[in-house]
C-alpha cells in the first residue's frame, strides 16, 4: 500500500545513510567513504577554529616581540606564519580525536551506528576509522619530519636579519646600548671595511650569565643566518651558584640570534630535515642524538593513531541508553591526549625509544578497552538440553 500524503510514492530518504549503502562492494566502498567524511568534517572543522585561536595569539606575541624592531609587516607575517606548523603539532591529533568522537557520537543519536553493528559492519566501520587515522597520521609525520623543520630554519634566517638590523643600529662607538632586556653591547669604534673594534656584549639572562670581549670583531653571513666573528677575546660564563669561567680564543663565531633573541640554551642552530639527518647518519654513523630526534618526530604519527584507537574503542559501539553521559567524549578525548603527554614528558628512560613511553601506555589501555567491548573472553552461551536435543 502507498503511504497517504505522497501522491502514491513511498517516500524515499534523502542523503547517504549506512542503511542505503550496504550491500554490494560498491556499497561497501561508499559506505567507508561516507564514514571517513563524516569523521574529517568534523576534525576539518575544530582544526581550522583552533588554528584561527593560534594564528591570532603568535600575530599577538611576534608583533609585541617585534614592534620595537622597525620591521615591516610583511616580515611579521612571515613569522606567524612560520610558527603555526610547530604549534599545530600541538593540538592536530587532538582534533583527529574528538572530531572521530563527535561524528561517532552523532551516528549513536540517529542510530547509524547500531545499523552498521546489526548489519555485521563492525568490519568496515573499523576500516573507516583506519584510513583516517592513517591520513591523519601520514598528514602529521610530513609535517613534523619535513614541513617543521623547514619552516624553523627559514624562521632563523628572519630573524637573523632582524637580529643584524638592530645589532647594527645599536652598535654606536663608545656608547652602551641595551638590545634586548638583559643584553647590553658596546664597541670601541668601527674602521672603514666594517671592522669593529673593542667589543664587548654582557648576557644577564637566566640561567647562565655570559660575557663576550674582543679585540676586533666583524659581522658575516653564514649558510644559516649572520654570526659575529670575534677575534682575540674571551667569554666568562657565570652560574647562578656564583661560579666562575673563562675561556680564550683565536676566533669565536657568535650567532645574533643569542643575542637579540630568547635566552641561550646551547641548542644548536638551524633545524634540518629528518631526511638530513639521515643522510648525515647514512655517511658518519648513526647517534642517539639523531635516533631520538627522529622518533621525538615520528611520534607525532603514531600518537594520531593511539588517539583514534582510544576514541574507537571507547565510542564505536553502540549503546542503548538515551541520555548523554556525564562527562562529555571530548573532555575524555582531552584527558587521554594530556595522560600520554605527561607520560611523553616524564618517561623513565634515556634511550632513543623513551619517547614512545605514552603511547605504548594509551595503547595498551585502548586494546584492553577493546577486548572488554568486543567480549573475545566472555563465555560462549550454553544450550539448554531441550534444544541440544533438538539439535
Amino acid at each position: 500500500m502507498p503511504s497517504r500524503g505522497t501522491g502514491g510514492q513511498t517516500p524515499r530518504l534523502a542523503g547517504p545513510t549506512p542503511a542505503r549503502l550496504l550491500g554490494t562492494r560498491a556499497g561497501m566502498n561508499r559506505l567507508k567513504r561516507y564514514l571517513v567524511g563524516q569523521f574529517t568534517s568534523e576534525a576539518a572543522t575544530l582544526f581550522v577554529v583552533a588554528i584561527s585561536i593560534v594564528f591570532l595569539v603568535e600575530c599577538l606575541r611576534v608583533i609585541d616581540a617585534s614592534s620595537v624592531r622597525g620591521q615591516g609587516l610583511l616580515v611579521l607575517g612571515t613569522q606567524v606564519f612560520l610558527a603555526l606548523p610547530s604549534a599545530s603539532m600541538a593540538f592536530m591529533h587532538v582534533c583527529l580525536g574528538i572530531g572521530l568522537a563527535r561524528a561517532l557520537r552523532t551516528m549513536q543519536s540517529t542510530r547509524e551506528l547500531h545499523i552498521l553493528h546489526v548489519s555485521g559492519k563492525l568490519g568496515a566501520l573499523a576500516k573507516a576509522v583506519t584510513i583516517y587515522a592513517s591520513a591523519g597520521a601520514v598528514l602529521l609525520l610530513l609535517v613534523a619530519h619535513v614541513v617543521d623543520p623547514a619552516a624553523a630554519r627559514q624562521s632563523s634566517v628572519i630573524r637573523s636579519r632582524v637580529a643584524a638590523d638592530l645589532l647594527g643600529r645599536s652598535l654606536v662607538p663608545n656608547r652602551f646600548a641595551e638590545v634586548t632586556d638583559g643584553v647590553t653591547v658596546t664597541v670601541g669604534g668601527r674602521k672603514a671595511g666594517g671592522e669593529i673594534t673593542s667589543f664587548f656584549a654582557d648576557d644577564r639572562r637566566e640561567p647562565t650569565r655570559r660575557t663576550y670581549i674582543a679585540e676586533t670583531a666583524k659581522i658575516t653571513a653564514d649558510d644559516v643566518g649572520y654570526v659575529l666573528q670575534l677575534s682575540n677575546g674571551t667569554v666568562q660564563y657565570r652560574t647562578p651558584e656564583g661560579k666562575f669561567s673563562e675561556i680564550s680564543y683565536d676566533r669565536y663565531d657568535l650567532a645574533f640570534e643569542r643575542l637579540t633573541g630568547e635566552a641561550d640554551t646551547g641548542d644548536e642552530r638551524g633545524n634540518s630535515t629528518s631526511f638530513d639527518i639521515v643522510a648525515a647518519a647514512m655517511s658518519d654513523g648513526w647517534t642517539n642524538a639523531r635516533l631520538l630526534k627522529l622518533t621525538e618526530r615520528s611520534v607525532e604519527g603514531f600518537r594520531a593513531l593511539a588517539i583514534c584507537l582510544f576514541v574507537f574503542a571507547l565510542a564505536g559501539f553502540p549503546s542503548g541508553r538515551r541520555r548523554e553521559p556525564r562527562l562529555p567524549i571530548e573532555i575524555t578525548v582531552l584527558g587521554a591526549s594530556f595522560f600520554e603527554r605527561v607520560l611523553f614528558a616524564y618517561s623513565p628512560g634515556e634511550g632513543w625509544l623513551s619517547p614512545l613511553t605514552g603511547i605504548v601506555a594509551l595503547t595498551g589501555v585502548s586494546l584492553v578497552i577493546l577486548v572488554f567491548r568486543l567480549r573475545i573472553f566472555a563465555p560462549a552461551p550454553r544450550l539448554d538440553k531441550a534444544r541440544q536435543v533438538a539439535a
